[in-house]
């Protein structure tokens, strides 16, 4: 190798090691500043490379609210409403009760009605466990049936206004205001977890 060919390449491998300590630039968000907005319909940018489901959604009934939590923590609050005005367990088909307990997202489809539906696997193993043990208590009748269906959906479109009075209007379902719940079916993928509690 010759004295300038050295040169250049002794130039060339300074420049790639000193490009090596440059710090790149962060686009990530600081932590904590999520929660500077109001958490009512607010998220963070959706990590669209993530393989894994990293989301889980807790509906409180008492707070008419659906939290979507990821590994970072809150991500978003949506306001909702539920079956009739009593927010107990549901108990039997037709009582319109929305159900407590753990369950997941299995399917996600579009309803004729309302729109994006997220569909829950209501009855699951601890909800037919509950139903019976209220048969053998006598709390409910024995032709009594469990029911189905359970789902977090839309309202229809001119009707977002029943969230907004917190009008309990499903069957037992979680009700979301139409244009919010197009954005949460947007991102929440099916298998993920949903706690519905008191």
């Amino acid at each position: 190798m010759n004295k300038k060919a050295g040169v250049v390449f002794f130039g060339i491998c300074t420049l790639v090691l000193l490009m090596a300590f440059v710090p790149g630039i962060n686009n990530k968000t600081k932590p904590g500043s999520k929660k500077l907005t109001p958490p009512v319909a607010q998220k963070k940018a959706v990590r669209k490379d993530s393989a894994e489901n990293s989301y889980y959604i807790i509906i409180d009934k008492s707070d008419y609210e659906l939290k979507v939590y990821d590994e970072d923590g809150w991500f978003a609050t949506y306001p909702v409403v539920f079956g009739g005005k009593d927010l107990g367990d549901k108990m039997k088909e037709g009582d319109r009760k929305t159900p407590n307990g753990s369950f997941k997202i299995i399917l996600k489809k579009i309803h004729p009605k309302w729109g994006p539906e997220l569909l829950l696997n209501y009855p699951n193993e601890t909800s037919y466990q509950r139903f019976n043990e209220r048969k053998q208590k006598g709390l409910i009748p024995k032709s009594a049936k469990i029911g189905d269906g359970i789902a977090i959906h839309a309202t229809r479109p001119e009707e977002e206004w029943t969230i907004d009075n917190f009008y309990n209007w499903t069957d037992g379902c979680i009700s979301v205001k139409y244009t919010e719940m197009k954005d949460l079916f947007s991102y929440i993928p099916i298998g993920t977890p949903v706690t519905i509690q008191p």
